[in-house]
């Protein structure tokens, strides 16, 4: 049976979101409520970021979760431009060698055949999301941090009607959850909950409590410490307390470039941001944005730059301490790239994902503007649906599975390591569009991620479109297999021109082309658009 939802059934139309307060657009309308009323009662965007994404916590667990992580990419309103990178990294006690061992022994093979698993506790980093959100509002809020978990933790523990879209998501990965804490927390009554039935997690809901009142420590030195650790290693990982008392976000410095009068600014490695830099670069050195954006040229070329960009980042990008990246986003080294590109497609290129797992990876995207001058983008992911499907004990928690990113190979950049963070897809993103003129924006979806944020800022900046129809816009995507994948909404003549110039053309439903939003502060005029892909709204007062 497909549980996917018909998006393509939907025709309703939307129009760009302007407020004189504030605006905040994410993926489901309870959570973006959740932020607006963080800014009514004084809170700024930042706060009003940390509510959203709690809220995203228990009215999306499918794609988010305290088990996860979470970034950041703002704009303050005294012109500070910085990002906020809240990743936890492998176990410390684990060697390359250790994990081969422990899948030999569960999966039956030579140790020197091992593959990083997909689920389960071998695939649990450190989670990085309370102390994140905690440092979140204590650097850069207004308010404090149990004033921004009040809306998540009244939806979990008061309950709240599933959307349609997240519905079909949590019904695809049922599976996932196979212990019995996984199940008795997210499959209430057995199985997942059916559109608009009203659902209660309260054991999540008691988890946000304790953080509320006790603060974020309590996730990783106490009571709730022992409850991951524990259910990590009873099921053979080896997560260890040194590992989650010792973790810390950070602040760090985003890389950027220019793509015609603007500048757009992206997280660096561990993330995959510096792949949308250089897809950018490449783009601009081909003169792609001089076609229309629904021509045959600017597909073609765009999902060539694509390739590359995602060749080089997929073979470099990994966690900066443990390996040297080159400096890909260079106008220079796009200027080499893009010379190999002509007329036709390039079968040839060895894109080299390390696996096939992200092309359709979950994740949560909420930006926010407000009248301060605040603008930010902030994303919080487990990685795959419910994460490792391990959920620790009593506390709600499904812990991520951003360690199925890692190689086994010894010789991959990406190798698993002791401490090791993996290759990150999560990239919020902040455009200079004008001299006063500043979009918090981003593309969820795995691989997805970089050619989204090509494809929305060229509609932006090349096409003039607005927030909104940047997002509405139809989008293609260059996927694992090779094939170009384009959304139906795309003129056939245009998907036979794309055919006859060798890309291996594949129609898919909406959902597979990412979920998007946008806030802009131009001028102090705060808008704010949504993907229509996603059951979400952007929401001003």
């Amino acid at each position: 049976m497909d549980r996917t939802p018909d998006l393509d059934r939907f025709t309703s139309r939307r129009s760009t979101v302007y407020a004189p307060h504030g605006v905040v657009a994410t993926s489901q309308p309870l959570a973006a409520a959740a932020g607006v009323e963080a800014l009514r009662e004084g809170g700024n965007a930042f706060d009003a970021a940390v509510a959203t994404a709690a809220a995203l916590n228990v009215v999306e667990p499918t794609s988010t979760g305290l088990g996860g992580d979470v970034f950041a990419l703002y704009r303050t309103a005294d012109g500070e431009i910085g990002a906020l990178r809240s990743c936890g990294g492998a176990p410390s006690s684990a060697t390359l060698g250790d994990v081969r061992e422990r899948v030999a022994e569960t999966r039956d093979v030579a140790p020197e055949a091992a593959e990083m698993p997909e689920y389960g506790p071998l695939t649990v980093t450190v989670p990085g999301t309370a102390r994140g959100w905690e440092r979140t509002v204590e650097e850069l809020g207004e308010l404090s941090l149990a004033r921004a978990l009040k809306p998540a933790i009244g939806y979990a523990t008061d309950g709240f009607p599933v959307s349609e879209i997240i519905a079909g998501q949590w019904a695809e990965a049922a599976d996932v959850l196979r212990g019995e804490n996984a199940r008795s927390a997210y499959l209430p009554g057995g199985r997942a909950p059916t559109v608009g039935e009203r659902v209660r997690l309260p054991r999540l809901g008691e988890t946000m409590r304790r953080i509320a009142g006790e603060g974020a420590d309590v996730v990783y030195e106490g009571e709730i410490a022992d409850e991951i650790v524990s259910e990590v290693r009873s099921r053979g990982g080896f997560l260890s307390h040194d590992d989650l008392a010792s973790f810390e976000p950070e602040f760090v410095e985003p890389v950027s470039t220019t793509y015609g009068s603007a500048e757009i600014y992206e997280l660096p490695p561990n993330n995959q941001g510096i792949v949308a830099l250089e897809a950018l670069n490449i783009a601009e050195a081909l003169d792609a944005g001089a076609y229309p954006a629904d021509s045959p040229e600017r597909i073609h070329l765009a999902a060539e730059a694509t390739k590359r960009a995602l060749t080089d980042g997929l073979h470099h990008v990994t966690d900066p301490e443990f390996e040297a990246i080159p400096e890909l986003a260079s106008k220079s080294y796009a200027g080499d790239r893009a010379a190999e590109i002509d007329a036709d497609a390039t079968a040839a290129v060895d894109v080299g994902f390390p696996n096939d797992r992200v092309e359709g990876a979950d994740t949560v995207l909420l930006t926010v503007a407000d009248e301060a001058g605040n603008v930010v983008s902030y994303i919080n992911s487990r990685f795959k649906d419910f994460g490792s499907g391990v959920v620790a004990g009593d506390t709600g928690i499904a812990l991520q599975n951003r360690g199925s990113s890692f190689s086994l190979d010894p010789d991959h950049p990406n190798r698993f390591e002791p401490g090791k963070r993996p290759f990150h897809t999560l990239i919020p993103g902040v455009a200079r569009l004008d001299e006063d003129d500043w979009a918090a924006f981003g593309v969820m979806g795995g691989y997805m991620q970089p050619q989204g944020h090509l494809q929305v800022l060229m509609n932006l900046i090349d096409d003039g479109m607005s927030i909104q129809e940047a997002l509405d816009f139809p989008r293609w995507r260059y996927q694992v297999d090779g094939q170009l994948a384009v959304e139906g909404r795309f003129d056939g003549s245009v998907l036979t021109k794309l055919a006859r110039r060798g890309h291996e053309v594949r129609v898919m439903p909406p959902l597979h082309f990412g979920g998007g939003q946008i806030t802009r502060n131009a001028g102090g005029t705060l808008s704010g658009g949504t993907d229509p892909r996603k059951d979400g709204v952007a929401i001003g007062f």
